[in-house]
């Protein structure tokens, strides 16, 4: 079958169109159907054939190329956004809500308004959405969000000094794990791991695959090893450098730093399965 990615966003996630008869290629402004209604939005990349048999569901297919009227009808939506927003930040305040108003879009055809919140607990905002209604006389949907999505609306610099990757380059968040920071030998700091939405940062996940290699020809901290001054335990292990901490077995006050070349050690029965699946694919 025919596809394409198309985008809505810049920095937003990517979906599988159907082509159909159209000719399209990278950056044709399309009209699609959604889940919301009627998007208008980009393609990315050029068609490509996706078998149907790696789809979970039934793959749609671009409604037409987008017209000068299409354009014209997104432009004028996105306009009216920042003031539907400063209403919605004015009602939810007069009624006493607790909730963070993000952003908010319509679909092409205005059938819609989508309004994005951010809230720590749960939000009654029944009432709030018949204010709405009466003023903007449209179906209204509000949507409470993660603090990583309320994160990427406002932005910010990380720590590193650079504009936050979500604003930047990112398009649709990974899983991140303390499992990630404790194979890379990271600070469990709270405050040195998290980013400006709280959680842990995004760029804890870009090294993993490397660190998880690495560790697979490596000990482990507590692993005994054989170094030409006898064994030893390992204390810390930098896989990067290839460097280890030890201390001597049988000696007190005897600790040495060796590289990994330079010691022999037997890999763990984890370590032996992981390799030998490894070996298989």
């Amino acid at each position: 079958m025919r596809a394409i990615k198309v985008q809505f966003k810049p920095l937003g996630k990517r979906y599988y169109f159907g082509v159909g008869n159209y000719d399209v290629s990278d950056n044709t402004k399309v009209v699609v159907s959604t889940i919301r209604g009627l998007e208008l939005g980009y393609c990315v990349g050029e068609i490509f054939d996706l078998d149907e048999k790696e789809l979970t569901s039934e793959l749609k297919n671009i409604v037409r190329i987008a017209t000068n009227d299409d354009i014209n009808q997104n432009q004028k939506n996105k306009e009216d956004e920042p003031a539907i927003l400063k209403k919605t930040k004015e009602l939810s305040k007069a009624r006493g809500l607790e909730m963070k108003t993000l952003e908010c879009e319509y679909t092409l055809d205005r059938s819609k308004l989508i309004i994005y919140f951010e809230s720590e607990g749960r939000v009654d905002f029944r009432e709030l959405v018949r204010d709405l209604a009466e003023i903007y006389h449209t179906r209204i949907e509000l949507r409470q969000v993660g603090s990583r999505d309320g994160a990427k609306v406002f932005g910010g610099i990380g720590p590193c000094g650079l504009i936050v990757c979500c604003q930047t380059w990112i398009t649709e968040f990974q899983n991140v794990t303390v499992k990630m920071c404790k194979n890379q030998s990271l600070s469990l700091n709270p405050v040195k791991i998290s980013g400006n939405c709280g959680k842990l940062l995004c760029c804890i996940n870009y090294e993993n695959d490397l660190y998880t290699e690495l560790r697979k020809h490596a000990p482990d901290i507590g692993d005994i090893v054989e170094t030409p001054d006898g064994n030893a335990k390992v204390l810390s292990c930098d896989v990067v450098n290839r460097n280890i901490k030890v201390k001597y077995i049988g000696e007190d006050n005897k600790f040495g730093y060796l590289k990994l070349d330079d010691v022999k050690f037997t890999p763990s029965m984890h370590k032996k399965k992981e390799k030998e699946d490894a070996d298989s694919m």
